[in-house]
């Protein structure tokens, strides 16, 4: 309830992200749904919306939620909604809302209050690392959108700095609302036959021929080393390192089991005796988060979000220093006593991220983008 006595009552969030191979910002919308739809209050009503000519949204997919499927090609419609305004959200799900939230930097058009999310700006400066419509829109629409746009989401102090500063957006319109941890048990000893793990798509942003360099001068050097899983989903731009690894002196050594979800997921960082987060930028960096869970020491590149999120409970290397993170990686493996300690700081600092202060966070922001929305109308 907004202190003007004014409740919102119907929500359009969109979960497209979350359809299908979900990657770090799949997981925020799919978690985010789960954990709003657990503490919904009885005048609340969050429609999840989803639009695909193949992909079909489950009507289960969040238990409880309600649903909005349309079967339309999803780059038709953000061709349509991106570029030319159109069609309304309520003309495309035939109902009206308070708020519409998009799950990524571009308002979804509609006479409700908009709110936008923005994980990172990397689309900014570098687009030889994106695709598809978010190279061919991101770059020239998110200024103009983020500022038109009624409340902005960003899911770390190092977005919203970015977005305030970069895209001209007051700090006052911005809303930080972190993650959540995910619900598994901590692990309390080590694998006996462990590995190095990297769980990511696998693309340039994320900085893995740092990775495979310094595994490789590792292989070199030592007698024995764990072998290197770099779990994810590929695409043409995986190329590079996909040649690498199945040539020697890596071939036999590095493993690409590909998309892992679920259990799989958690089971890879089970067996992970470190966990190696390489990337050039981060808006948050999901895995780092879900390994600290587990209780896996981390090594992060110390660019974008991931010093923030780490703060202090994992080891951080400079993502061009192949030398640097080779020597960190051995390190670790060498001192069980180091691994317990950033174990530990990684379940405490882990414990700082809750979903359903996510979700109260994200409420917050949609009674925020009402209040402007409905100003703007007065």
């Amino acid at each position: 309830m907004l202190a003007s006595g004014w409740a919102i009552v119907r929500i359009l969030l969109d979960y497209r992200p979350a359809l299908r191979a979900r990657t770090g910002v799949g997981e925020y919308v799919h978690e985010l749904a789960r954990a709003l739809q657990a503490t919904a209050s009885a005048d609340e009503a969050v429609v999840l919306f989803s639009a695909s000519w193949k992909d079909r949204l489950a009507p289960d997919a969040v238990p409880g939620a309600r649903v909005i499927d349309r079967p339309i090609p999803v780059r038709v419609l953000n061709y349509a909604w991106h570029r030319l305004g159109w069609p309304a959200a309520e003309r495309v799900t035939r109902e009206t809302f308070d708020v519409v939230h998009a799950a990524h930097p571009l308002i979804i058009p509609s006479r409700a209050a908009s709110v936008v999310t923005i994980h990172d700006l990397d689309f900014l400066d570098h687009p030889e690392r994106t695709h598809g419509e978010i190279r061919r829109d991101y770059r020239t629409l998110a200024p103009g959108h983020a500022r038109r746009a009624d409340r902005i989401v960003v899911s770390s102090q190092t977005t919203a700095h970015d977005v305030a500063h970069r895209l001209g957006v007051p700090a006052a319109r911005i809303s930080l609302c972190y993650p959540g941890r995910p619900a598994w048990p901590r692990r309390r000893d080590e694998p006996a036959d462990g590995c190095i793990a990297f769980l990511g798509a696998i693309e340039p942003r994320k900085n893995l021929g740092l990775l495979v360099d310094a595994y490789e001068r590792l292989l070199g050097l030592r007698r024995s080393v764990p072998p290197l899983v770099l779990a994810g989903r590929t695409s043409y731009a995986s190329a590079p390192i996909v040649r690498r690894v199945r040539n020697a002196p890596l071939k036999g050594r590095v493993e690409m089991p590909g998309y892992l979800s679920g259990e799989a997921r958690e089971a890879l960082y089970r067996r992970a005796l470190l966990f190696v987060m390489p990337s050039h930028t981060e808006g948050f960096g999901m895995p780092v988060l879900e390994a600290m869970t587990v209780g896996v020491p981390v090594v992060a590149a110390n660019r974008g979000a991931l010093p923030e999120v780490l703060a202090g409970a994992g080891r951080l290397v400079e993502p061009d220093d192949v030398v640097g993170l080779a020597d960190t990686i051995g390190a670790i493996l060498d001192d069980p006593g180091e691994r317990d300690r950033l174990r530990l700081a990684g379940w405490a600092r882990a414990e700082a991220f809750d979903w359903r202060t996510t979700a109260r966070d994200v409420r917050h922001a949609w009674a925020e983008a009402a209040e402007r929305r409905r100003g703007r109308r007065d």
